[in-house]
């Protein structure tokens, strides 16, 4: 090996387990793809190319199963030597060992997640190129491609009232520093995407919150990471996470639609988009498709982290999406403006606290990588169709075709003018039947 040659670690960790391979619908193995078939043709695409998967770093390979009321119950191998160097190089052999058997394109990370623990600003700075540099070399030997890279601002005890909001300059300085560093090895490693979630960008009591400085700040950082995207060359998209609350009792990125007139107040809405997760989807009262559908609708879709919280539950539970019915719907919405380009479906998931068996971590990958192939099948089904597209189409006829619907769209048209209009030709129409149950029975009928 040449002197600064990186040694990629071959050593199995997952003993025992073959490549996750397509067999088909009757296949019994419980570690087989029964219906992603990556080179399937659907809709004009390959099906990899549509669903562009991905493994997330943190709750995979760091989440040690520890919550509020209880130590951790898995036995990772890479934990064995807790945080130090040595634990991270094993948790990032471990890492692409599992993103080349389950046969997935992509992974995503936070910084602090490919790195051991640092002190210091200085030292996760340091650590931080150290691991790109390793990330890279693994990627080579893999062919596995990062989708997004993101600073972590909300773990550091520092970051307890907001990274870029905080009401400290220089916790805020910090925070800048960490996007900085994280971002230009996220264009080191050739992703596409990069993502702020603002975990504890808010306020958890407006009587030691300064809402206009936080939000100014906010957008007037937000602008130096579009710069700099543009600086250093960096191809791919600057993405927001929505979420309402949790750790904060109120978040600044509510929902996509908070995050539209944020980015418009700012002068940011052609440069940045939204990183959708169903989980904080519910959590704000929408549903999966609703945000999907708003996006789409305000230009500013990027990516998902695909998941699903308990409906039971008010918090955000990142379990793996099994519901091919709630994927379905929200891809009626995405597919027919073009679908992902440089965004992808991300396993912000983690399996069950129970759960805590190696191969577990298959399970559940396989049984969400099928779930998004069945929903993909079904609303490509739908689409084919057409009938739920024919459908809305003419009951929103009106607009396009009628005298009246012309006349009310018209540049000329007034409040006045319309309202007279109405007033002259009598109108009083009555309802027309939006056939509700009809259109869900053909959703039902595609699923498979």
């Amino acid at each position: 090996m040449a002197d600064g040659e990186i040694k990629v670690d071959n050593d199995p960790v997952f003993k025992g387990i073959d490549p996750i391979k397509y067999e088909g619908p009757d296949s019994d193995n419980p570690l087989a793809y029964r219906y992603y078939d990556k080179d399937q043709m659907v809709l004009g695409k390959r099906m990899e190319d549509h669903l562009r998967m991905a493994v997330c770093y943190w709750h995979t390979f760091c989440w040690d199963g520890f919550d509020i009321f209880g130590a951790g119950t898995t036995d990772r191998p890479w934990h064995a030597a807790r945080n130090d160097r040595a634990a991270a190089d094993a948790k990032m052999a471990a890492a692409f060992e599992f993103f080349t058997k389950l046969g997935l394109p992509y992974y995503c990370f936070h910084d602090v997640d490919v790195t051991e623990d640092s002190a210091t600003p200085d030292e996760l700075s340091n650590n931080l190129k150290r691991a790109a540099d390793r990330l890279a070399a693994y990627q080579e030997a893999t062919g596995v491609k990062l989708l997004w890279g993101t600073a972590n601002l909300f773990s550091n005890p520092r970051f307890a009232a907001g990274g870029l909001t905080n009401p400290n300059p220089e916790v805020a300085a910090c925070a800048v520093r960490q996007i900085r560093d994280c971002l230009e090895a996220t264009n080191q490693l050739g992703g596409e995407n990069y993502v702020l979630w603002g975990g504890r960008e808010g306020y958890d009591t407006l009587l030691n919150t300064n809402l206009d400085r936080e939000l100014n700040n906010f957008g007037r950082f937000l602008s130096m990471v579009v710069e700099h995207k543009h600086k250093i060359g960096f191809k791919g998209k600057i993405l927001i996470e929505p979420k309402p609350h949790e750790p904060m009792y109120h978040q600044y990125d509510f929902d996509s639609a908070t995050i539209h007139g944020f980015l418009q107040h700012f002068g940011l809405e052609k440069e940045v988009h939204v990183n959708i997760e169903p989980n904080h989807a519910t959590l704000s009262g929408h549903s999966f498709a609703h945000e999907i559908a708003t996006a789409v609708s305000l230009g500013i879709m990027g990516s998902i982290d695909i998941n699903c919280g308990n409906y039971q539950n008010g918090w955000d539970t990142d379990q793996f999406n099994l519901d091919v019915r709630d994927i379905t719907l929200a891809l009626i919405e995405l597919l027919p403006s073009g679908g992902l380009d440089t965004g992808g479906f991300n396993f912000d998931a983690k399996v069950r606290r129970q759960s805590s068996d190696l191969d577990d971590l298959f399970y559940a990958h396989v049984g969400g990588v099928d779930a998004l192939a069945r929903a993909l099948l079904s609303a490509a089904d739908i689409i084919e169709k057409g009938e739920i597209a024919k459908f809305k189409a003419a009951r929103y006829a009106g607009w396009e075709s009628s005298d009246l619907g012309k006349m009310m769209l018209s540049d000329g048209a007034s409040l006045e003018s319309i309202a007279d209009k109405a007033a002259a030709t009598g109108l009083n129409p009555s309802h027309t039947s939006g056939r509700q149950e009809m259109l869900e029975n053909l959703v039902n009928r595609s699923l498979k």
